[in-house]
């Protein structure tokens, strides 16, 4: 923020080795120009600051004198491999970027990072649309044929909602991923995959043939197998990408008990089809 006094710390390599360096700089400006090294209102211990790197984790500290901590802080992180150098020491705009309260009376702090609400939108609309309508929808369409002509249209109504939120999710996720230029090549490519098969899906509804046409059958095979490959690729982007935001415990945990539902659901369904068949 402009106005601001920063600590920046980075460990580069060097002949010599990697070699740790802290430096205060003063916020003057938003320009990489206007960021000023070893200068700023933070009253630093002489020799106080540290920084080391251990299992790809930096650390750093140092020491104020200040009657009264700032109960507000932000911590960015700057760009994969760029680092300040002389004679300028001039720092790169950072790719991102978390804001911390901090309550020293309680013992307390609580942070929030940038675009978290569209973090929880991605993840929210991608779950529910590709990792559980699509899930009951299937079901609907194995379990349910005897309820003619019910199951085809739920069938249709829930896959299609749950394509529209998926889209939407995926949407969320480009968006996200300009914004932090996060490095989710993995995730992002299992996402674009599952796309392009909900794609697919909807395209191969508008060439259906008829119950009477000998085609019927290999589109039947068609269409089942790429809706379980979508579902199954589902499945593990979602853990997936809770699993990236190192924080998410509770929704990895809270989605693999719906799974368990739907999984003791399909089963007891399962066991009734084949033996009224």
């Amino acid at each position: 923020m402009v106005g601001s006094s920063a600590m920046v710390g980075w460990v580069s390599s060097s002949s010599n080795g990697n070699v740790g360096m802290a430096k205060q700089y003063y916020l003057s400006g938003n320009s990489p120009n206007l960021v000023k090294p070893d200068q700023g209102s933070l009253q630093l211990v002489s020799n106080s600051a540290t920084i080391i790197s251990q299992n790809s984790i930096l650390y750093m500290a140092f020491q104020l004198q200040i009657n009264q901590p700032e109960s507000q802080l932000l911590y960015a992180v700057g760009p994969t491999g760029v680092f300040p150098s002389a004679p300028d020491y001039q720092l790169s705009k950072h790719r991102t970027m978390v804001s911390t309260s901090i309550n020293y009376a309680a013992g307390q702090s609580a942070s929030e990072s940038p675009y978290s609400a569209l973090r929880r939108g991605h993840g929210i609309l991608a779950m529910l649309g590709w990792g559980i309508l699509m899930i009951i929808g299937t079901i609907v369409a194995r379990y349910f044929k005897h309820k003619d002509p019910i199951w085809f249209y739920l069938h249709i109504s829930l896959q299609s909602v749950g394509f529209i939120l998926g889209v939407i999710g995926v949407i969320c996720g480009f968006i996200l991923n300009n914004h932090l230029n996060a490095n989710v090549g993995s995730h992002k490519s299992i996402g674009i995959f599952i796309l392009l098969l909900g794609c697919i899906q909807v395209m191969a509804l508008l060439a259906r043939p008829n119950k009477e046409s000998k085609f019927r059958k290999y589109w039947n095979w068609y269409h089942q197998n790429v809706g379980r490959i979508l579902i199954i690729l589902a499945i593990v982007n979602v853990f997936y990408g809770i699993n990236l935001t190192g924080t998410g415990h509770g929704w990895a945990a809270g989605y693999g008990v719906l799974l368990g539902i739907l999984f003791i659901i399909t089963t007891v369904l399962e066991i009734r089809f084949w033996i009224r068949r």
